[in-house]
């Protein structure tokens, strides 16, 4: 099918950066997953995913191949703040 994609990957902060490569299959809650697990972010936290390069904000069920995303796209974990 369609062949892997590369990305960049970082956190709203740009303190955490990574260059991965994903099958388009995957979603965006995969990448967050990941995210929160590779780099130890708060699990009890929720979590959008922001294609940068676009400017799109990706649901979690959105597959990457649904042309959201492209190669060399850098998508930003952001923290879903809650006033209150």
């Amino acid at each position: 099918m369609t062949a892997e994609l590369r990305l960049t990957v970082r956190t709203a902060d740009q303190t955490r950066r990574a260059d991965i490569t994903v099958d388009p299959a995957s979603t965006g809650a995969d990448v967050i997953q990941g995210a929160v697990e590779n780099w130890a972010l708060p699990r009890d936290a929720d979590y959008t995913l922001v294609n940068t390069t676009t400017g799109q904000v990706l649901a979690p069920a959105d597959l990457l191949a649904r042309g959201t995303v492209r190669e060399g796209d850098v998508l930003e974990v952001q923290p879903v703040l809650v006033a209150g």
